[in-house]
């Protein structure tokens, strides 16, 4: 009679095995991008004391090549970047940046407003501000006493500071 030792996490390894196998064969195999696959733009949104900003990198993109909407506090960026061959004479070996189109959604907060919005496209980089609505902007409210001279809460600064 043969004895073998038993392993708990034979059936799990090779599940990873088959999943890997899996992976690799549908998306190109070896980790490397294939020419068409999808493209999103790179983007960063912060706010700051006095509006939302947004920032989006477009890389090799005219000005022509996307637009940019706001409706119902959700901010949309879509367009395309198309691979242009520069020669019909090329003959590529290799491409790994990604082409096609893109749709990128936000829902901003109530808080901002589309009225006095900024849009700007420099050197591949887009950037779009959006106000904050007046009344949510924080404010100094002045605390008068019996007991003190009148003193001013900062609306902005945290409870703990």
């Amino acid at each position: 009679m043969l004895i073998t030792k038993y392993d708990p996490f034979r059936d799990l390894r090779g599940l990873q095995t088959e999943m890997n196998r899996m992976f690799s064969d549908r998306f190109g195999g070896g980790g490397e991008e294939v020419f068409g696959t999808a493209w999103n733009p790179k983007i960063d949104v912060y706010e700051n004391a006095e509006s939302m900003v947004l920032e989006a990198e477009l890389p090799g993109m005219k000005r022509d090549d996307f637009e940019l909407s706001f409706e119902n506090n959700v901010l949309t960026l879509k367009g395309e970047r198309k691979f242009e061959k520069r020669d019909e004479g090329d003959n590529y070996h290799r491409v790994e940046r990604s082409y096609g189109e893109f749709s990128r959604s936000f829902t901003l907060p109530h808080t901002v407003t589309v009225e006095g919005a900024k849009a700007e496209f420099d050197n591949g980089m887009l950037t779009v501000t959006l106000r904050k609505r007046e009344e949510t902007k924080a404010r100094k409210i002045e605390v008068t006493g019996t007991d003190a001279a009148p003193a001013t809460i900062d609306a902005t600064k945290s409870a703990g500071a």
